[in-house]
């Protein structure tokens, strides 16, 4: 249960880390709700799994993942760059993350 948390978790980073995009200063209101919204709810998960997994995995899985989440969210909706080098990284990002589990 703790691993589908801090998965959900991390996907709530990529919802504060896009949300970010859009709150103009802090003064396009419903965009500072989602960001706080997500926020909060990205913090409560990592904490509730870093109970029974090791913080230190908890927290590169939960950055990671959302680190990787916001590249795949920024090719695909906001026109980021897509290469071969940066999906090659992505892959490796997410090599790790996997591999982090699998030593857990």
């Amino acid at each position: 249960m703790a691993w589908l948390a801090l998965l959900l978790g991390g996907l709530f980073e990529v919802g504060f880390a896009t949300s970010l995009r859009f709150v103009d200063g802090f003064r396009n209101i419903p965009w500072v709700v989602t960001f706080l919204l997500s926020v909060s709810a990205s913090m409560m998960l990592l904490e509730y799994a870093g109970r029974t997994i090791p913080m230190g995995t908890a927290y590169a899985v939960w950055a990671g993942g959302g680190a990787a989440g916001g590249v795949v969210l920024g090719m695909v909706f906001f026109g980021e760059a897509v290469s071969l080098a940066r999906v090659l990284l992505l892959t490796g990002l997410v090599g790790c993350i996997i591999g982090l589990r699998m030593v857990e």
